[in-house]
């Protein structure tokens, strides 16, 4: 028996007054096995004509999006929970890439043949609601049990080449292993260079499941040069192996860090990635998985600061707080370099000077000027910049001596 939320028993009830039968379907399973929490639950609905009526049935339960209505899925967000409500269908290759798909809704399919289409025997396990019976056609309990990841068809699997990222992803996130026949469908795929078919933005989004929910994501990148997938991430052709190997137990030691924004940890994961690639080489490799420009930015940024841990003043700490948020940035000093005692001692004193997340505000403002009779012109910025090279150079610490040292230094 599979445990639920038995909120859904209400949309349940409803469903089989329609004769409707819901199973539970894919990724929720599978976590529901692995003792792993989920909110996201894909529900498989036998015995309805259409997604039109089951987006009638659903509208007392909340706002019904059907954004995937061509993919036959519909979804609602319910107390708490991303619900995706789908009718079986079948999946025929008629073109390239990872949308190259025809999609057939069959609501007479039984649910092997439904979930036939799935990528892994893992995916591939349902659960009837109404007769509490779990539906494993392609055995994947067994696969979880013994930690092997299977294709439930490698033909099928070799049609879409995004699963080549979804396999290495899920190796790493549950410690797995390629079933054999698997790990050639694979390297067939990356040899035939399918990857290059996929889009930035979905290659991302697997880079990002890596990352963020793998407690192990060096493994992902081994498995990527085992696979040969440096064909398509040509840039870690460059590195030799000590290199290679420095940069993924960084990466691993990133993951000790309780850094709570994912998007913080993205872009520490991926500048220790590319730590050790050229400008050029980390702009290539960027420019090939996302378009995002603030994560390009920052990535250069934490490469481009080199702050001096061995000996730094005051007016340093004030220096770099105004390029990057201090906490932020010992993050990648951490793991990039071996001196934690230093680092420590960075955020002690940024913590003391008050400037941890955000440089001191100016003493001095636009305004202070325009007071003391000075007309707005190109000139401000430049004044303003060096009254505030003075106060963190400790010129002056409160704003009655800015304004004296400012009369006395600039305006005598």
């Amino acid at each position: 028996m599979i445990k639920y939320p038995q909120s859904l028993d209400t949309i349940f009830n409803k469903l089989y007054k329609h004769n409707i039968k819901p199973v539970i379907v894919g990724g929720y399973i599978r976590d529901v096995i692995l003792n792993i929490p989920s909110n996201d639950i894909d529900i498989e609905l036998y015995g309805i004509a259409s997604l039109d009526e089951v987006e009638e049935l659903l509208q007392e339960f909340g706002d019904v999006n059907s954004v995937g209505k061509s993919f036959g899925v519909c979804k609602v967000f319910y107390n708490d929970l991303d619900l995706d409500f789908s009718l079986p269908r079948q999946d025929n290759k008629i073109a390239s890439g990872h949308q190259g798909f025809k999609i057939t809704v069959n609501t007479n399919l039984d649910f092997k043949t439904a979930a036939s289409r799935r990528d892994f025997t893992i995916n591939a396990i349902g659960y009837d609601v109404k007769n509490k019976k779990i539906l494993d056609p392609y055995h994947g309990r067994e696969d979880l049990d013994k930690k092997i990841l299977k294709a439930v068809d490698n033909e099928k699997f070799a049609e879409d080449p995004l699963r080549v990222l979804r396999a290495i992803v899920f190796v790493s996130r549950f410690d797995m292993k390629l079933d054999k026949s698997l790990e050639f469908t694979c390297k067939h795929m990356i040899q035939n260079k399918l990857l290059d078919e996929l889009p930035k933005e979905r290659i991302f989004q697997e880079i990002k499941k890596l990352l963020l929910k793998s407690d192990n994501p060096s493994r992902g990148f081994y498995l990527l040069k085992d696979l040969g997938a440096f064909s398509f991430f040509q840039e870690f052709n460059t590195l030799d192996e000590k290199e290679y190997t420095e940069i993924l137990s960084a990466l691993q030691k990133l993951k000790t860090f309780e850094i709570t924004c994912d998007k913080e940890f993205v872009i520490l994961a991926l500048a220790v990635i590319t730590s050790k690639f050229s400008d050029i080489q980390t702009q290539t490799f960027l420019n090939r998985i996302t378009s995002e420009k603030i994560i390009n930015k920052k990535v250069f940024l934490l490469h481009q600061i080199h702050f001096n841990l061995e000996k730094f003043s005051d007016y340093d700490i004030y220096t770099l707080a105004k390029k990057i948020d201090i906490e932020f940035y010992s993050y990648y000093l951490h793991v990039t370099q071996n001196k934690k005692e230093k680092v420590e001692y960075l955020l002690k004193q940024a913590k003391k000077l008050n400037v941890l997340h955000e440089p001191i505000p100016p003493l001095i403002q636009g305004k202070d000027l325009i007071k003391l009779g000075i007309q707005p012109s190109k000139e401000f910025s430049k004044i303003l910049e060096y009254a505030y090279e003075a106060q963190i150079k400790n010129s002056f610490l409160n704003k009655k001596d800015a304004i004296s040292w400012l009369k006395k230094n600039l305006l005598s």
